[in-house]
């Protein structure tokens, strides 16, 4: 089976700082991958990596059969692979509904509409014509993931999604990350809540020094949760 997300001894830098060092990285077609590490070992500057953001200078980066040879940030979601960005860069002068049409722009036929959204997330519709940056932060990250989903992607990247959020809000993004998982998403979660990464996970990629240095399964246990925090302090 072809891999959604390649990463093949990846090289990457911001300027002169050497970031990413022979980083490999695969999530296949239904995963759930939790992407998981301290502060400051590379796993955001993955994320960049693949739009453009950072350097590429060495290895492969493959979005399906589709070799990313020079990333940009328009590239991914044209081959599937959409990102839900830290800080959820919500569009300030767009309304809601406005935003939740911008993930659409690809063209990118499935499943996902905007009544399907709203389905999703009920509170976006009775807030459709409101300004996107209006909305509480865990409503702003709820239309960051449904306009990601407007995308109809194979592939979410889940870049700190729950960054600042109070846990009943944290607790409704991991049913619903669920929810989109068995409905054939796959799913890249770079996250330091291990309680969310344990709920949602089913693998998992521990980062240090700017590469993946051991993986495994996701175990939904106390023991599982702790040996995933372990990971985190390396």
């Amino acid at each position: 089976m072809t891999a959604l997300l390649n990463l093949e001894n990846v090289n990457a830098f911001y300027g002169t700082a050497h970031i990413l060092h022979d980083l490999n990285l695969t999530v296949a077609a239904g995963e759930r991958v939790a992407l998981v590490g301290r502060n400051g070992v590379g796993k955001t500057t993955v994320v960049n990596t693949i739009l453009g953001l950072a350097s590429l200078r060495g290895g492969q980066i493959h979005l399906g059969t589709h070799r990313l040879a020079r990333p940009r940030p328009y590239a991914p979601a044209q081959h599937g692979v959409v990102v839900v960005p830290q800080g959820r860069r919500i569009v300030a002068n767009l309304t809601v509904e406005e935003n939740l049409h911008l993930g659409a722009a690809t063209g990118r036929k499935g499943p996902w509409t905007v009544p399907e959204i709203y389905q999703l997330f009920p509170i976006l519709q009775e807030r459709a014509h409101t300004p996107g940056t209006a909305l509480s932060g865990g409503q702003q990250q709820m239309l960051a993931v449904g306009r990601a989903l407007m995308a109809n992607p194979s592939l979410i990247l889940l870049d700190e999604p729950t960054e600042g959020l109070a846990p009943v809000i944290v607790d409704q993004l991991a049913s619903i990350f669920t929810r989109v998982a068995d409905q054939g998403t796959a799913l890249l979660l770079i996250e330091q809540n291990m309680s969310l990464v344990v709920r949602v996970a089913q693998r998992y990629c521990a980062m240090a020094k700017g590469a993946v240095v051991a993986e495994g399964a996701v175990e939904n246990s106390r023991t599982g949760l702790e040996r995933l925090e372990a990971h985190v302090m390396v």
